[in-house]
């Protein structure tokens, strides 16, 4: 074996070098006063420079093809990094304000979990996708269960790790049905083999099998109906900045997975999934929209909506071409700071309100704090589409990529941008119920005026930009669409 073919993998070799470093700065500062500061300016600090390498790598391809990456993948890297810089910027009032000595274990899993995200995008064989899918999901659940004290922590760590479990499962018989038709886990050669099967053949069957059990499996981490049941549950037991990580960084990384191997690898089944797609795109931005409408716990609020936000998500596959890889990206990156936006502001809320996440806690909450409300609200609009924001212009986009990459669209599919246009609708509908709760809801005991920490100011002054930035300035789109080509 050439060890030096590693060297062609920058992002994820300096991934590495950020987690052996925290693991030694954990050990070495066991028993620093300073332990939990001085791990979080460290962490900061390399993962603000791993945006470097994920912005600056080249496309290449390693270890026989195990190992493949894109322009596009480095890109969906470079958001996927900032995204987490966010969460460590916004959790560091959570890990301060409990004293908490599991700084340095958090820390290790976060570095940990985005590791297998960069090895589910940049993968070239079944194999190395499994591997990293599972590198994702066993810290995830760790860091789901790190509020050890609270037993609705444990209960959604263990309701999240079964079905990880469960899901992965299925996803690995799924895979093996696909070995079975084609004689190989590398993307491109299955590609060729189903290329080369006749679609009236009975061979089809066994792939078409495979196909279908696969994508139920990464179902699962994309929250996409009806392999959705888990995400309420976990996101309201996780500690806040975990719900956030989760809510964001996990779905843009399985997103463009599920894109690049539906495109790539099933792309010879297009009209047998394509449909399917449809279908459950359909189902997943209704059920989610319907029953985020019931939530009163604003945790399960977000859950409900992210399941809803997916949806929309998987509107830019249907359309199988560039312009979808494109739109799915862009998606994906004001989806990050829009969402992380929301989260920020429930976390902070939550350290100054003895806990509380539930919706009536922000009953007058403008009349105490009137900025944090504002930037909530931005955040709400943004993720609603409501224009000028970001969050208008990436639905406009899965829209247009859902349509615009069929030389001529059936109408199934028109349908299916329908069904997503009227339930934008119903979204602005409950986004606004937190927005009346703020400004028009009034109540004897409001959440007192408290003044922000520093890392959340700088937390939401982050996500604000990306809010109103990203939907103007045009080189974003043009930076995204480039790496497509």
């Amino acid at each position: 074996m050439n060890y030096g073919q590693f060297l062609q993998m920058i992002p994820e070799a300096t991934l590495v070098a950020i987690l052996i470093i925290v693991f030694f700065a954990d050990f070495a500062l066991y028993r620093s006063e300073k332990k939990s500061r001085t791990l979080y300016v460290l962490t900061a600090a390399l993962m603000l420079l791993q945006l470097v390498p994920c912005a600056l790598a080249e496309p290449t391809s390693a270890f026989g093809g195990l190992y493949v990456t894109s322009q596009m993948a480095n890109v969906m890297k470079t958001i996927l990094t900032a995204g987490t810089l966010i969460v460590i910027i916004m959790a560091q009032p959570w890990i301060e304000a409990a004293g908490r000595k599991t700084a340095g274990e958090f820390y290790m899993l976060i570095v940990s979990t985005l590791l297998g995200m960069y090895m589910m995008i940049s993968s070239g064989n079944f194999l190395m996708f499994f591997l990293g899918l599972e590198t994702a999901s066993v810290p995830m659940a760790c860091l789901v269960a790190l509020d050890r004290l609270k037993k609705i922590s444990a209960e959604a760590a263990a309701k999240y790790i079964l079905t990880a479990t469960f899901s992965s499962g299925v996803m690995l018989y799924g895979i093996s049905f696909v070995y079975g038709a084609a004689g190989t886990l590398y993307f491109d050669d299955i590609a060729q083999v189903l290329a080369g099967i006749s679609p009236f053949s009975d061979q089809i069957y066994l792939p078409i099998l495979g196909m279908v059990f696969f994508f139920s499996g990464l179902g699962f981490k994309l929250s996409l109906v009806p392999f959705h049941l888990w995400t309420a549950d976990t996101y309201q037991g996780a500690p806040t900045p975990v719900t956030g990580y989760l809510s964001v960084v996990s779905k843009g990384a399985a997103a463009l997975a599920a894109f690049i191997i539906l495109t790539k690898v099933f792309g010879p089944l297009v009209e047998q999934w394509e449909m399917m797609l449809g279908i459950i795109i359909m189902l997943t931005i209704t059920v989610g929209n319907l029953f985020a409408i019931r939530q009163s716990e604003l945790k399960r609020f977000m859950a409900f909506s992210s399941i809803s936000q997916a949806g929309y998500i998987m509107l830019a596959v249907l359309g199988n071409s560039q312009m979808g890889a494109t739109a799915l990206t862009y998606y994906v990156l004001v989806y990050v700071v829009a969402n992380m936006a929301v989260f920020t502001v429930i976390n902070v809320v939550e350290q100054n309100n003895g806990g509380r996440t539930d919706m009536a806690a922000y009953n007058g909450f403008y009349e105490t704090n009137p900025r944090l409300s504002f930037l909530m609200t931005l955040a709400l609009f943004s993720l609603a589409g409501i224009p000028p924001f970001a969050g208008m212009f990436s639905k406009f986009f899965v829209f247009m990529a859902a349509v615009g990459g069929h030389e001529s669209a059936p109408f199934w599919v028109y349908l299916v941008v329908f069904v997503a246009l009227i339930n934008t609708v119903v979204s602005l509908y409950y986004y606004l119920l937190i927005v009346k709760a703020m400004y028009i809801k009034k109540t004897t005991t409001p959440l007192p005026a408290f003044q922000s920490d520093t890392n959340t100011k700088l937390a939401l002054a982050l996500c604000t930009l990306g809010i109103a930035a990203f939907g103007v300035i045009s080189y974003i789109y043009g930076w995204i669409a480039a790496a497509a080509v």
